[in-house]
């Protein structure tokens, strides 16, 4: 930071003593993901890890701040077994604004997420590369279209150009897209059961009291991961699903950091700030932690 503008040191004064804060209050480690979630990002979240974990102040658990527009569930699955290979015992994660697809997937394999009544998962449509391997493009949606020009056909619906187009497609990149969408759902119900669930041991609603099987977990699990993934529930791909529809309609257990005033403060101040100076510097990936040198 010595070297960093007078301005900038400022900023990550604020920054450091927010990142802080949030530490005390959690009792865990912090670090700030923002960014696309993609097999390039592997070595960088590993290397800060590892740095992270040799200092002499490692905590038991971590936190992740994160803000993604979304990314490839193979690399989630990655970095989900390089995160609890550090920090066994407890992931949480904070979603300050947007955490959307492979985002979502990511926040699932965590023991706690964090949200406030302006903050956004999105459904599990999983993004993979195009034939040129340049952008990421949904999978479900093509998915979708392709179900819906086949059902045309059967049903002799079908307009000559529909037919050009079905007639184009890539069988094998179709069957990319539906192991992504799987694999998606397969992390999902998995995570959840290991992770988010295994603290529930009583009902809540249903049999309030009772003991929660391990097949019930399974269940509910599975539910969750259908609905995450189901575009006739959601529509769109970037839909902005909030705090109080994740407990409503999928009865998923999320905390609230805008119940504590102070916690809430330093998590805007940590998120925000950290994201305008991304957007000031034309940064579109950024992994940080006081401690740990970039």
């Amino acid at each position: 930071m010595a070297n960093m503008p007078m301005f900038d040191q400022t900023v990550f004064g604020a920054i450091n003593e927010a990142e802080e804060q949030i530490e005390n209050k959690l009792g865990c480690d912090v670090i700030f993901f923002y960014g696309e979630i993609r097999a390039s990002r592997i070595n960088d979240f590993r290397s800060l890890l590892e740095k992270l974990t040799e200092t002499t102040t490692k905590k038991q658990a971590l936190t992740i701040s994160l803000t993604t527009p979304g990314g490839e569930a193979e690399v989630v699955e990655k970095l989900v077994e390089i995160t609890r290979h550090h920090y066994p015992k407890e992931v949480n994660f904070i979603v300050p604004s947007a955490a959307f697809s492979a985002g979502t997937i990511f926040c699932m394999s965590g023991d706690r997420i964090f949200m406030d009544y302006s903050s956004s998962l999105g459904p599990i449509d999983p993004q993979v590369p195009d034939r040129e391997d340049k952008y990421l493009v949904p999978a479900l949606g093509y998915l979708d279209k392709v179900e819906e020009l086949i059902q045309k056909s059967v049903d002799k619906k079908i307009s000559p150009g529909e037919l050009a187009i079905l007639v184009k497609q890539d069988l094998a990149m179709l069957r990319f897209y539906e192991q992504a969408r799987d694999l998606s759902v397969e992390l999902i119900k998995q995570w959840l059961v290991r992770f988010k669930f295994k603290n529930w041991k009583t009902h809540n609603t249903n049999k309030p009291g009772t003991p929660v099987t391990d097949e019930e977990k399974t269940i509910r699990a599975q539910e969750i991961a259908d609905q995450l993934s189901n575009n006739k529930i959601w529509y769109s791909h970037g839909r902005m699903i909030g705090m109080n529809t994740l407990r409503s309609v999928l009865r998923l257990q999320i905390d609230d950091f805008g119940l504590d005033r102070e916690f809430a403060r330093s998590v805007r101040i940590y998120s925000d700030t950290l994201s305008e100076y991304l957007k000031r510097h034309g940064l579109d990936f950024f992994l940080y932690n006081r401690r740990v040198e970039s």
